[in-house]
Formats: structure tokens, C-alpha cells, sequence
């Protein structure tokens, strides 16, 4: 019995991002970058989970505010990408994604397509019926272990993914677990989808490349992903993620660095709200 149970908990991480995504909309100043309780409601906490050490609300700040940031991109992103007549969103390390629950104005007229592990996925379904949302029509599960499974391309197209229309891929949080060549194998594979695709990808930059005050965040994350099972594998620097795209095909190609999220997002506050260093956006269009 309680191996069944362990075999439906959702991954770490996924609760750990979803709850700061929750924590942004508690404690920091209006207006927030996004709102996104919806994960906080999937995961049921219990009393006193603002408490937990990896929630402190000074420590942890720039990090949840960048994870708020990271999210309302991708939104912005599949909204505006959604207006120009692409009708499929693909999420790669989906976790406990919200937007098909947030947005569904804009899912409505999506397939969209969640990627994910088993367990994880297993659990968010089960609790989305729990909780009332239900699963949309337009909404596919696709169970992947992106560590032991290569394999997520052809799940994707029995999922009933159409290789001929462009499509929207986010991928956010995963690149650091691969190794360089298993990043480029997920390039190249995006490359080869129909011409108008689009891929967001989050990188991390090596630590020498992160500010100061950001670079003790870094390594405590390190030393939590080592200590978990699952290391950083990767880092790239801006212009080694600009190469990786190249080799994978890819002639339209740009970062989003920090200074472009503060541009979009921080620009006109007067609260000093900003968010981390260290994790950029490789935006590459096929």
C-alpha cells in the first residue's frame, strides 16, 4: 500500500515551482506577474507550508519572482502566438502547469499537449477531477521519463499531436538535467517540426556568469538536485546555447536574457521587485 502511494506523488520539483508561483501572488506587492494559485489548490499543503526553509519569503525572493516571470513569458508567448492561428501547445517537464485551468479562453481553441512523468501526471489528473476542473478535451497527458525514455516524440504523435501544423514548445526547468548531447537531440527534434514553430527553452548560465547575489541560490540548488538523485548536468553560456540552436539546425535564434524580463515585466515598478539571475530563454523559431 504504501508503494501505490508513493507511485502517485507528484515530482519535487514541480510541487517547489508551483508553490512559488502561489507564494509570488501572497506576498509580494501588487500587481503580480502572474496569478497562479491553482497549483497551491493541486497540492493541498498542509498548515504552515509558507514555513518550509525552500519558501522562505527574503531568502527565496528573486527566485520565485523569476519562476512568475518564467511562467507569464510562456503564456505571453502561446497567447500571442495563438492570435497568429497556431492551435498546438506542447509543454516539455510540464509539472504542475496551469494554463489549460487559468487561461481557458485561449485553451479552448488549443491541443495542447503536457509532457511529464508518470507519476506526476497520474496525480495532477487525479486531483484536477477532485477538485472539479476536469480534463478538457483539447488537454493530453503524455507519460515520459525524459532521464530513461527518448522516446517522447513518438508518444507525442500517438497523443494525436499533427506533425504537418506548427505548434508551440515550452520547455522550462528541464535543459540542466540533460547532457549536451541529449539537449541537442531535443533541438533538433523541434527543428523538424512545421515551419512556424516556435520552441522556448530555459537554460542555466554556469555560476561565474551569475550576479553575485544570485550565485549562493545557484549552489544551494546544486547541492539539492546532487543530493536528490537527479544533478545539474548543463550549463550554457549565452553564446553556447546560440551554437547548440545553430547545430540543431535552427537559423532564427535568440536569448531572453534577465535584462529583457526586467524590460517586459519590472520596468515601470517602483517596489524594487526583480527577479534572479542565472536562468535565461533560448527563443528559436523553425
Amino acid at each position: 500500500m504504501e508503494q501505490d502511494k508513493k507511485a502517485i506523488e507528484p515530482d519535487n520539483t514541480a510541487v517547489r515551482t508551483a508553490l512559488w508561483r502561489a507564494l509570488h501572488v501572497q506576498v509580494d506587492p501588487l500587481p503580480h506577474i502572474i496569478e497562479d494559485e491553482i497549483g497551491l489548490q493541486l497540492i493541498a499543503p498542509n498548515d504552515g507550508w509558507q514555513q518550509r526553509p525552500d519558501m522562505d519569503t527574503n531568502f527565496t525572493k528573486r527566485v520565485r519572482v523569476s519562476m512568475a516571470a518564467r511562467a507569464r513569458f510562456v503564456d505571453d508567448l502561446v497567447i500571442e502566438q495563438s492570435k497568429k492561428g497556431i492551435t498546438q501547445y506542447v509543454i516539455l517537464g510540464a509539472g504542475l502547469d496551469t494554463f489549460a485551468q487559468r487561461r481557458p479562453d485561449i485553451a479552448a481553441h488549443l491541443q495542447l499537449f503536457e509532457i511529464d512523468r508518470p507519476d506526476t501526471q497520474t496525480w495532477k489528473q487525479q486531483r484536477l477531477m477532485e477538485l472539479g476542473y476536469g480534463i478538457p478535451e483539447g488537454l493530453h497527458f503524455v507519460p515520459v521519463n525524459f532521464e530513461t525514455d527518448s522516446s517522447w516524440w513518438e508518444k507525442l504523435v500517438h497523443s494525436g499531436f499533427d506533425r504537418s501544423k506548427p505548434a508551440v514548445v515550452a520547455c522550462a526547468g528541464v535543459s540542466m538535467y540533460l547532457t549536451r548531447d541529449a539537449n541537442l537531440a531535443l533541438l533538433r527534434q523541434v527543428k523538424s517540426l512545421a515551419a512556424g514553430s516556435i520552441l522556448a527553452l530555459t537554460f542555466l548560465l554556469p555560476l561565474e556568469l551569475v550576479e553575485e547575489a544570485d550565485q549562493q541560490l545557484l549552489q544551494i540548488s546544486m547541492k539539492g538536485a546532487q543530493s536528490s538523485g537527479n544533478p545539474f548536468i548543463s550549463f550554457f553560456s549565452p553564446e553556447a546555447i546560440l551554437e547548440l540552436a545553430k547545430e540543431a539546425g535552427f537559423e532564427n535564434a535568440k536569448v531572453v536574457s534577465k535584462a529583457d524580463m526586467v524590460k517586459s515585466y519590472f520596468a515601470d515598478r517602483t517596489d524594487q521587485l526583480s527577479p534572479a539571475s542565472g536562468e535565461e530563454f533560448l527563443l528559436a523559431t523553425t
